[in-house]
């Protein structure tokens, strides 16, 4: 089963018309997508807007691929699960968000060996199709990082997203005092 995930901010309607193009050619992969408020007319995926926490993880556990836009909260629960994970980030030319940061994390993530980034949604069908094939990263991926082996970052990154900004600010002060 493929879990995908958009978030919950902003339509992502690229993401889910070009999963749902490929899932009409792949009848067989069955296709879960939490879509937002999203207003794509899709056939031959099942969607929710929202998920409820317990939900999510459970549909998140039992997938074998993760499509997403590049959130951090999906790659971190990727990342945790030791799933495979196609990523396309969010365009701001495409009104997807109010800048391109999702290119810039998506361009640090790929480095790891669990992620493939794709721009489109022809990029998406080819990672579709590889990763389903279990040529690469994708549902019979054999390099997929261990969580154990990713600790050490998943903190950082956890300790950096969700750290309360007024703590953000005192470490970057005492850092500067600190290097003084």
């Amino acid at each position: 089963m493929i879990f995908a995930t958009v978030g919950t901010q902003l339509p992502f309607d690229r993401l889910l018309t070009g999963l749902d193009r490929w899932a009409q050619q792949n009848s067989h992969v069955p296709v879960f997508a939490q879509c937002g408020e999203s207003a794509a007319k899709v056939t031959s995926i099942e969607t929710a807007s929202m998920l409820g926490m317990s939900e999510f993880h459970r549909r998140f556990q039992a997938a074998s691929l993760i499509v997403a836009h590049a959130g951090m909260g999906t790659i971190l629960t990727a990342a945790e699960l030791g799933k495979p994970v196609i990523l396309m980030p969010r365009l701001a030319r495409f009104g997807e968000h109010r800048n391109n940061h999702q290119q810039d994390t998506a361009r640090e993530m790929s480095r790891l060996s669990n992620v493939t980034v794709v721009q489109d949604q022809d990029g998406l069908h080819n990672a579709l199709d590889l990763a389903m094939s279990g040529q690469t990263g994708g549902a019979h991926c054999a390099g997929a990082p261990q969580a154990a082996e990713l600790a050490p970052l998943i903190e950082v990154i956890r300790e950096f997203v969700w750290a309360d900004a007024s703590e953000k600010a005192v470490d970057t002060s005492q850092r500067r005092r600190s290097a003084a």
